[in-house]
């Protein structure tokens, strides 16, 4: 197991290094410089298209238990899910099946490439209900008070923006919507990844109350993964 682990932290290592020109070009003058470091925790670099793969892999569902993580999410038929940073479609591909034909899926990456993986993977399977965006790493582009769940998973460590992102996360909300914020246990030593990409819930909680988000709900039977649900603080009770 040791030796696993040590190859996986490898492996992870290796698959997010950013090529120059790769990520979604941004024209808009106003997007500021990255701060680089964002309340006392450094901002992990986007990984690269070509790492793909890796999302994907066999082992991915025996190390994370994604199975689990989409019954904790509590999702019905009909509803419109956004998820950024969907890269492949790991995820968002059981998503659309989750919600049905009723509902949809806005898949969100700031990488064409990405989306195109995406949409070649739903082609082959026949799912229509996925809406592809190209986003920018100030604004994933979803429509206004319109999403019921936004899921994050191990992406908002790398969101270069993460003040300008949540802002805009907020507000694509529905009264009552949620946000499934999914990071590496920081905590726990023994989760094979570098700590540029984990996240602590004390982190975690310096970071979404001050932008607007109360915690409602957490699950703490993941592998490897917090999975932690955050509504607007102005949210109304269902």
């Amino acid at each position: 197991m040791q030796r696993v682990a040590s190859q996986f932290a490898v492996l992870i290592s290796a698959v997010v290094i950013v090529l120059p020109g790769t990520v979604a070009a941004e024209t808009d003058d106003a997007i500021p410089p990255s701060p680089g470091v964002y309340k006392g925790r450094e901002i992990a670099q986007t990984m690269h298209y070509l790492g793909a793969p890796w999302l994907t892999r066999e082992s991915r569902e025996r190390e994370e238990d994604g199975s689990t993580l989409l019954k904790a999410l509590g999702l019905q038929r009909g509803e419109v899910v956004a998820d950024i940073g969907c890269g492949n479609g790991f995820y968002t591909l059981k998503l659309a099946k989750l919600v049905g034909p009723e509902g949809k899926v806005i898949a969100v990456d700031i990488q064409r490439e990405m989306l195109e993986f995406l949409k070649e993977a739903a082609a082959a399977e026949g799912i229509k209900n996925i809406d592809p965006v190209l986003g920018t790493v100030i604004d994933p582009k979803l429509p206004e008070g319109s999403v019921d769940l936004v899921l994050l998973v191990d992406v908002y460590h790398e969101f270069s923006h993460p003040e300008q992102m949540l802002a805009a996360i907020r507000k694509s909300l529905k009264p009552t919507g949620r946000v499934a914020l999914a990071e590496f246990r920081a905590e726990d030593p023994k989760v094979p990844i570098k700590p540029l990409h984990k996240m602590s819930k004390a982190q975690i909680l310096k970071e979404f109350p001050p932008n607007g988000f109360k915690l409602v709900e957490e699950f703490d039977k993941l592998p490897w993964q917090h999975l932690m649900f955050f509504q607007r603080d102005d949210a109304t009770k269902e």
